[in-house]
């Protein structure tokens, strides 16, 4: 069982982004140094090696250079959850942790697409320090068909893979925890817990509380409001961008926006802006479009619609 560490909860309270409508954070722009990488930068700044690498298209993400201009791609559409607990989206690799104050955002690893990371509406069973893995015995048939040794248990130390601290979910044998490889977190890589970095869930298990929620979605497209502001942020899977990846995120986005149009009728659409976030599917989110205002004193197209004179459904102001 874990002691309390006061210091490292405190660090991270210090990183909590107000919610500003659906919305959260901004981006921020770094100057690399000759010796970084995307790997090592991730790392240092809490990011996934993916969302780095989509940030920064034109970017050698092993090579970035002396002096390269590097986003940090810290602006977010929340997922369509509850904001409470934790929320993780497996399309984005992210994990969301809501407080009273706004929202903590992590990177974190999730399953492969032949072990995948469970859709769940789970919550925190327990938080354990120096975890000892007992592997699954799915995993201990995959390492002897391999012709490996692997152990029934690995104590806590170096080449433990649950890192330094695990969270236990009600949902039975998924965890939320450290790693001893770190390159994988942000990318699709576990038999389906969640890794994070180990400095961030060093911080972060002293901030979740026991019996909160845990909720984990798929949305590689996400759509909010900020104000009158419509933003969308659209997820590719991958470093590579198939034909048939865009395919499936137009129709994604296609579906949402047809949602939207239900639910504000009063909204103009850019098409430019829409088009760019499914075009590079890099995760930042962008604004394509807003909410009429309409004057007080002026009747609804729904009123005028009802007039005895207008036969006319409502008008609707898209660009899309």
């Amino acid at each position: 069982m874990m002691t309390m560490g006061v210091r490292a909860a405190t660090k991270d309270a210090e990183r909590v982004l107000p919610l500003s409508g659906d919305l959260a954070g901004s981006l921020t722009v770094i100057t690399s140094r000759y010796e970084d990488t995307f790997a090592a930068l991730g790392a240092t700044h809490s990011l996934g090696y993916l969302e780095l690498v989509k940030a920064n298209p034109d970017v050698d993400p092993w090579l970035p250079g002396e002096g390269t201009a590097i986003t940090l791609p810290r602006h977010y559409v929340m997922p369509e959850a509850r904001r409470s607990g934790i929320v993780i989206n497996l399309a984005e690799y992210r994990l969301y942790y809501f407080t009273d104050k706004g929202v903590l955002v992590y990177p974190v690893g999730v399953g492969t697409a032949d072990n995948p990371s469970p859709l769940t509406d789970a919550q925190v069973t327990m938080k354990l320090e120096s975890p000892a893995w007992y592997p699954p015995e799915s995993i201990l048939a995959q390492a002897k068909k391999d012709g490996e040794y692997l152990p029934r248990m690995i104590p806590p130390g170096p080449g433990n893979p649950l890192g330094p601290y695990a969270i236990m979910l009600s949902e039975p044998g998924y965890l939320i925890h450290g790693t001893n490889k770190q390159f994988g977190v942000g990318t699709q890589v576990s038999h389906g817990c969640f890794r994070m970095y180990n400095e961030d869930i060093s911080r972060f298990v002293y901030e979740v509380d026991r019996g909160a929620t845990v909720q984990v979605v798929d949305q590689p497209v996400k759509i909010g409001m900020k104000g009158h502001e419509v933003w969308l942020e659209v997820h590719r899977a991958a470093e590579q961008y198939t034909d048939a990846d865009r395919e499936a995120l137009w129709e994604a986005v296609t579906a949402r926006l047809d949602t939207l149009r239900q639910e504000m009728p009063d909204v103009e659409l850019q098409r430019g802006a829409i088009e760019s976030a499914v075009e590079q599917a890099d995760g930042i989110p962008r604004m394509i479009g807003e909410r009429l205002a309409r004057v007080a004193a002026e009747p609804s197209a729904r009123a005028r619609s009802r007039g005895a004179d207008s036969g006319a459904s409502d008008t609707l102001k898209l660009w899309f």
